[in-house]
């Protein structure tokens, strides 16, 4: 039987995600459950690789350690290190739904499961009042509004893909391609950056960085406004790390 909500525990620590966890790995992060990169590979639009059945919590430490392995590789160790924990989060608990050919199929199990949960959460809510969830009291819908930005083009995939093994050969950590910018206080997904280090080149001694390539002014604002130094075009972000990074390392 899934836990109730509160319950949900990170699949790293087996720790309840409401815990007052310390430290910036602790932070929780908004996680693809599959991940983005490999359903973009498989054909998977936009819309399915961000569907909100897709997403879970988990601390930053956790998120960085399953980094972009699928779940049928993942989920067995989870559940043998930290039993329950995957059911604490509405994980359908047949694992030949933890395939990617069967994502769509996980989409619909994953979607039963949290409405299940949803639904008996408002039940206790409304104190028995049954009328708000049979549908005999109208309701407005419920709308997410799409997360901005991202890559737009297999061009531009590659211009990224190539500056992130630029960097690589630098000696510096590789970023995250179409890193998910969650909304700190509240975790809603408000923007895709093109490539970004969180922690920055130099983690805990530089600044947070992010390449957007042919963004609206939407995303440059919230990647500001989230301390992101943010540059447009990869010979400028190149000529940063020349000039900042690698010349700060061999001083």
């Amino acid at each position: 039987m899934l836990t109730r909500m509160g319950d949900a525990r990170d699949w790293g620590t087996g720790l309840p995600l409401k815990a007052n966890m310390l430290g910036k790995m602790n932070r929780l992060e908004v996680h693809h459950i599959f991940p983005k990169s490999q359903l973009y590979k498989l054909g998977f639009a936009r819309p399915q690789v961000n569907a909100l059945a897709n997403f879970c919590f988990l601390t930053k430490d956790t998120n960085l350690n399953i980094s972009d392995r699928l779940p049928d590789d993942y989920f067995p160790e989870v559940e043998a290190n930290q039993p329950g924990a995957l059911a604490s989060q509405w994980i359908p608990g047949d694992p030949e739904l933890w395939v990617v050919d069967r994502y769509a199929e996980f989409l619909e199990a994953r979607k039963a499961l949290l409405a299940e949960e949803a639904n008996r959460c408002f039940e206790d809510l409304l104190h028995g009042d049954m009328r708000w969830l049979t549908g005999t009291v109208a309701t407005p819908p419920l709308e997410m509004p799409a997360p901005v930005g991202g890559i737009g083009s297999e061009a531009e995939e590659q211009e990224l893909t190539a500056l992130n093994d630029w960097v690589a050969e630098q000696g510096l950590p590789r970023g995250q391609i179409e890193f998910d910018y969650a909304d700190p206080g509240t975790g809603t997904q408000k923007a895709v950056f093109d490539l970004a280090w969180p922690d920055g080149l130099q983690r805990g001694l530089s600044s947070s960085v992010a390449v957007l390539l042919n963004e609206p002014p939407e995303v440059l604002s919230l990647a500001s406004a989230a301390g992101f130094r943010c540059f447009t075009a990869a010979h400028d972000f190149r000529r940063y790390v020349e000039s900042e990074i690698l010349k700060e390392e061999a001083a």
